[in-house]
């Protein structure tokens, strides 16, 4: 009896351990990928979870969650033949786990790599004005590119952004210029304008004068009440402006010849 009794134990035992192989937690963020003699099992694994220990076995837990992968800096050489480096940011999550892990080897490390090249590539094909400018729609082609490519892997490329570009200093000096060269063509272009306009204003003043002669008069007066404030000591003496008009053809006409 005792040796029964031993054995039943021993049997207890291995049964409980044999349950608790066979039970398996798993975050809500985490699928497992359960292979059946070598066969992949055609649905993840969530949550709690049975499997017939050891004829079943977890060869993978992968997270659901989104990645968050810094692009280390990339040499570039643009279109128009500028050297710089780039560096980017990119943010990824699994959503079909057996995918993720039967289709590719390590599909992070494969995602970072294909991100590296995808940067240089693209960044390389447009120019260094455009690199600065439409950074919103090469970050939306980047995105695009990452995700034709990791769609088959289960993988969704959510977003790319290019974080930094490092210019050589010569080619700031030379940014800096163009810049200052542009902010004063701008400068010479509004003073221009203003010009023009003022121009315009007098013509129209002058062709109001012309219409209504009493208005040079009422002008005149004008300026002598100024002059008079201003300067205290300045003596004024209003001269009527139909005499100045009157005798103006006098004095431009020639004296009359003497016999």
């Amino acid at each position: 009896m005792e040796g029964l009794g031993w054995g039943l134990f021993v049997v207890a035992f291995i049964l409980l351990v044999w349950i608790l192989k066979c039970i398996n937690i798993l975050p809500e963020y985490e699928r497992a990928v359960v292979y059946r003699l070598g066969t992949l099992q055609q649905q993840e694994k969530t949550k709690l979870f049975l499997i017939m220990w050891p004829i079943d076995k977890i060869r993978a837990r992968i997270s659901l969650r989104v990645v968050t992968w810094d692009v280390p800096p990339q040499d570039v050489i643009t279109r128009d033949n500028v050297s710089l480096k780039v560096n980017a940011v990119v943010y990824f999550r699994v959503i079909d786990a057996l995918r993720a892990f039967n289709e590719v080897q390590n599909y992070q490390y494969a995602i970072e790599q294909l991100a590296q090249t995808t940067l240089r590539a693209v960044l390389g094909e447009v120019e260094l004005d455009d690199l600065l400018s439409q950074r919103e729609k090469l970050n939306v082609r980047l995105q695009t590119i990452l995700d034709e490519h990791t769609e088959p892997w289960g993988i969704k490329v959510t977003k790319v952004e290019v974080k930094q570009v490092d210019l050589p200093q010569e080619m700031q000096r030379a940014i800096a210029r163009q810049a200052e060269a542009e902010r004063e063509r701008r400068a010479k272009i509004i003073n221009a304008d203003g010009e023009f306009q003022a121009s315009a204003k007098l013509a129209e003043a002058a062709a109001i004068l012309q219409k209504q002669p009493m208005t040079i008069t009422l002008r005149y007066l004008q300026t002598l009440a100024e002059l008079g404030t201003e300067r205290s000591t300045t003596i004024v003496f209003p001269l009527p402006v139909d005499l100045l008009a009157a005798l103006i053809p006098k004095l431009a006409k020639p004296p009359a010849a003497t016999e």
